[in-house]
């Protein structure tokens, strides 16, 4: 059962949440546009389903509501931010903005970010770039829930690659997914359901395939995306590193089995290898390469194209970024709908802070 809100109530509420958590009026703007932009994209498990999580992992020391976040090396065209332990969800808009002043200026714009927290969807920050006839990119390394092809432990978050390429008249290009099989906000909403998960997304705590939801309570682990060796899973363990590498060693932030857990009640690895979470963010001037109108007359050629392929029965070829596209058209007319236990998690939050949800 689901419950309707709009998205300017989900907005404001969140936007309190994090005001009463100590966060300045701007960051705790920021913060909810950030979280919200989730849902109403229909990415549910990275929206108001988190906030209580946050809250926890303030609660627990572990996100400093009020940041000096600022950057700590660079050149012209790259970037370290130190994020000073604040939230995500305000962290990562602040070095895609400097990953984009850096394209204006010289083309393109690289920044790695350390001492930073869960950020919400990577998609946002990518399509930051949009506005600018830029192309954007973002990822993140995560909690280390993710076991590698051929290994019983947990070494990887579900670490995000969005990509956003602008075009004319067709919508922007705007991909944006976990190199898991499955993210793990995907198997917290099987078990808010009592749903079991497909073959494929996870294994238990000896490397047995598994179709318990529950099964990271257990020691077992996500997959990387292909699930197993002979559906590709090598690639997907090699797409999480990189992205692991490029967020957090590049950065000096934790990286694989290091990284913090989102989760509150677990403890920080012992023995740190950097700060935070990672991030990274890349911004390319499309012009730098040709004319941006040509370029993205192209991307609509390319578009159409695509859209046009011959489908196999009873489906229709999309393009990356049409689902949410449609999704957020959907829920901003319609409401945005939380799940039972979700409304009672978030109602749990306003008594805590004295909110009426």
């Amino acid at each position: 059962m689901s419950h309707q809100f709009s998205y300017q109530h989900l907005r404001e509420f969140t936007q309190e949440v994090f005001v009463r958590m100590g966060c300045s009026l701007e960051h705790a703007d920021k913060a909810s546009e950030v979280l919200v932009s989730a849902d109403l994209r229909g990415v549910d498990s990275h929206g108001v389903a988190r906030l209580s999580g946050y809250v926890r992992l303030w609660e627990a020391g572990r996100i400093n509501p009020r940041p000096d976040i600022h950057i700590v090396h660079e050149t012209p065209s790259t970037a370290v931010v130190d994020g000073d332990g604040g939230l995500g969800l305000v962290v990562a808009p602040f070095a895609m903005e400097v990953a984009l002043q850096k394209a204006e200026a010289v083309g393109s714009g690289w920044v790695s970010v350390k001492h930073s927290n869960h950020f919400g969807i990577a998609g946002y920050h990518a399509m930051m770039a949009l506005e600018r006839d830029m192309i954007g990119i973002a990822m993140t390394n995560a909690s280390p829930l993710v076991a590698p092809t051929f290994a019983k432990e947990r070494m990887l978050g579900t670490n995000p690659i969005a990509v956003a390429i602008p075009a004319n008249q067709q919508p922007a290009f705007v991909a944006d997914f976990a190199t898991t099989t499955a993210a793990n906000g995907k198997l917290e909403i099987l078990q808010r359901k009592n749903m079991q998960a497909p073959y494929g997304w996870i294994q238990d705590k000896t490397g047995a395939p598994s179709i318990d939801p529950h099964e990271l309570r257990n020691g077992g682990a996500l997959l990387p995306l292909g699930g197993d060796r002979e559906h590709g899973s090598h690639k997907g363990y090699c797409l999480g590193a990189i992205v692991d590498i490029f967020s957090a060693v590049l950065s000096g932030a934790n990286y694989g089995p290091w990284a913090p857990p989102f989760v509150s009640f677990l403890p920080l690895p012992p023995d740190p290898v950097g700060q935070g979470l990672g991030h990274f963010f890349g911004a390319m001037r499309v012009d730098a390469f040709r004319p941006a109108d040509e370029f993205k007359a192209n991307m609509d050629k390319w578009i159409s194209r695509f859209r046009e392929a011959s489908p196999v029965d009873g489906e229709q070829v999309l393009i990356p970024g049409d689902p949410e596209r449609e999704m957020e058209k959907v829920r901003r007319e319609q409401g945005i709908p939380v799940l039972e236990p979700v409304v009672k998690d978030l109602q749990e939050v306003a008594n805590k802070f004295k909110l009426s949800f």
